[in-house]
């Protein structure tokens, strides 16, 4: 074997292993980067340059990346909608509107989890909230524990595939790379880019029909076997429909729904960036929390987020450079309309934002948010490390000759990386797996024959990651559970509990495969 490949193989080993002891991730992966740098160049096999290379692709890949710039602000938005309980007003109105059907409590968690994951991203979030606010409530009303943990844990994942979602983010960034990368190597040398957008847009039909298949499911386990999902009985508090419970479940509904459309909206209409659309995201879930939190602030939150609404149509349809010569009296209309509606914005966040300090509600948002991308970037920084030192020592050309001698050409390569990224699913995080595995494999299965594109091949990726969240023995959403599932509920309940729904999630790959235009269809439409 070439001493090239054994050194490669060996920094893979010592990378796993290191991992396995539950040594932090970042240091992990620059650590082992570092290590096998030195023994290159010990060896005369990796010249001093390529490290000297690593503060520029820190520089350029990371600190002026735009796109990553979106992953804090997701965060923020998300921890402060999780802060203000907005996933417990909706899970108590969904429960009391489906709640006199048989499997309707079951149903209204799914349809939650779909509306927190498109509005918050974060499963480990989701998973927590639901199994604390929902979990209790299943199992007093007769609910089968397998069936009821399977239902949220695997609700609490539908924050990896449906946008907008940070492992989306993070993979748009990685396979943009992989994408010009593999075009350069076709011989094409002005690459086509791939946008977040795009990725957002091919994960919308592919996130819907999971949700689906998750419903159908529960439909029928309601029918062929109803003990596991009884109707609430009708002198449950639950069932109590008054005459005000539509106009309560319309206040519930209506700020993540206002959030999704102006957050994934903007996007997919090319109103707004996805960086630019998470900053709108992150002030709306600080305004739609102040309003849930602080009754005195209601007004001035409905009045912000007017304003955002204002300035997002004005900036859609008005082109508000007016130095230049064509500008019109309507655009110099706007702009001075759209001046006004960011002070009035600024005004009022700032009022709010004190409101909140003084709960200390902020504090602890932005405390989470910053852990939670401080660890993300640590990690990005430890990744193009190893990353670069992997290049440097020739392992991507042995990985695409890896790929391309499997039998099967790119069904064989894809097969392959399924596998091996849904084994690895069981003991690494997602965005370990994004950042170790997707840069190595992805420009070499982009640059085969039969491959499909980048965004095809990164929706795959994000179900396959989404599969190994629930996958026993070690899938992270069923550790997530067990944290907060009462001492009644046996691990094993948990486990067999996602298994219909690891089943569900791999015909929805197949279904993939069978029609990739489930995925290529909207974006192709869009973009």
């Amino acid at each position: 074997m070439d001493i090239h490949a054994v050194l490669t193989l060996l920094m893979f080993i010592t990378l796993f292993a290191f991992l396995m002891t539950g040594f932090p991730v970042a240091f992990t992966l620059a650590g082992t980067g570092l290590l096998f740098g030195l023994i290159g160049m010990a060896n005369g096999m990796l010249d001093s340059s390529f490290l000297e290379l690593f503060p520029n692709r820190i520089y350029e890949n990371i600190i002026r990346n735009e796109l990553i710039f979106a992953v804090p602000l997701f965060v923020a938005m998300g921890v402060m909608l999780e802060k203000s309980k907005v996933a417990e007003d909706l899970l108590e109105s969904m429960a009391r509107l489906f709640g006199n059907m048989r499997g309707g409590l079951g149903i209204s968690v799914t349809l939650v989890g779909a509306l927190l994951a498109a509005s918050t991203g974060i499963v480990g979030a989701t998973v927590v909230t639901m199994g604390l606010l929902s979990l209790p409530t299943m199992l007093k009303r007769g609910y089968n524990p397998r069936l009821a943990t399977g239902i949220i844990a695997s609700s609490g994942t539908l924050g990896q595939i449906i946008p907008p979602s940070i492992v989306l983010i993070l993979l748009a960034d990685v396979l943009s790379n992989a994408w010009q990368q593999a075009q350069l190597d076709m011989g094409n040398f002005s690459p086509n880019p791939m946008s977040a957008g795009e990725l957002f847009a091919g994960a919308l039909i592919p996130g819907l029909i999971l949700v689906g298949l998750y419903i159908i499911y529960q439909l029928g386990m309601a029918i062929f076997r109803p003990e596991t999902c009884p109707v609430v009985t009708l002198d449950e508090k639950l069932d109590a429909l008054d005459s005000g419970f539509y106009q309560r479940l319309f206040q519930a509904l209506l700020p993540p729904l206002f959030l999704i459309v102006a957050v994934l909206g903007s996007i997919l209409t090319g109103i707004a960036t996805p960086t630019e659309a998470a900053s709108v995201g992150a002030v709306g879930a600080i305004l739609l929390g102040s309003a849930r939190l602080e009754r005195g602030s209601a007004i001035l939150a409905w009045v912000a987020l007017g304003s955002i609404a204002a300035l997002l149509l004005i900036a859609g349809n008005f082109d508000l450079r007016i130095t230049r010569a064509d500008s019109t009296t309507a655009d110099h209309i706007a702009f001075y309309a759209a001046l006004a509606l960011t002070v009035i914005l600024a005004a009022c966040l700032i009022f709010i934002l004190r409101q909140l300090d003084k709960r200390g509600t902020m504090r602890a948002v932005m405390q989470s948010t910053v852990r939670i991308s401080s660890m993300i970037y640590a990690i990005l920084i430890g990744a193009a490390l190893f990353a670069l030192v992997f290049r440097g020592l020739g392992g991507d050309i042995i990985i695409e000759n890896l790929l391309q001698g499997l039998p099967g050409g790119f069904w064989g390569a894809m097969l392959a990386v399924m596998l091996v990224m849904f084994v690895l699913g069981f003991f690494l995080d997602f965005i370990e797996i994004t950042f170790v595995v997707v840069p190595i494999v992805a420009p070499a299965m982009l640059a085969m024959e039969g491959s499909i594109g980048p965004i095809w091949l990164g929706i795959m990726m994000a179900m396959n990651l989404q599969t190994s969240f629930l996958t026993p023995p070690f899938g992270f959403a069923l550790f997530y559970l067990r944290g907060v599932a009462p001492t009644s509920i046996k691990t094993t309940d948990i486990y067999k509990g996602v298994i219909p729904f690891v089943i569900i999630q791999i015909l929805a790959l197949l279904l993939l495969v069978l029609f990739p235009e489930l995925v290529t269809w909207l974006p192709e439409r869009l973009f």
